[in-house]
């Protein structure tokens, strides 16, 4: 076999060396698209839990989700600092 040399190659050849292969694009645009449909499907049916809230702002009393604070001071029978 003779190497032609590579001013003498198509350009077509050349560029198509660092192209990825056919099935890897095919494969990455399935994977857009899927992504795509799961995005849309989970905007159009809405939040999971409606009632929950994240843990944003507020004091360091923890971000429970029913609003009370989430924290150990309001539980019954805890002490703070009384040595018992």
């Amino acid at each position: 076999m003779t190497d032609v040399p590579s001013s003498l190659r198509p350009l077509g050849v050349t560029v198509r060396r660092f192209l990825p292969p056919p099935a890897l694009c095919g494969f990455l645009l399935l994977l857009v698209l899927v992504f795509s449909v799961s995005y849309a499907v989970g905007s159009a049916a809405g939040p999971v839990a409606p009632g929950m809230h994240g843990t944003g702002g507020g004091g360091g009393g923890g971000g429970g989700g029913d609003g009370t604070g989430g924290g150990m001071e309001d539980m019954p029978g805890m002490d703070h600092g009384s040595g018992h």
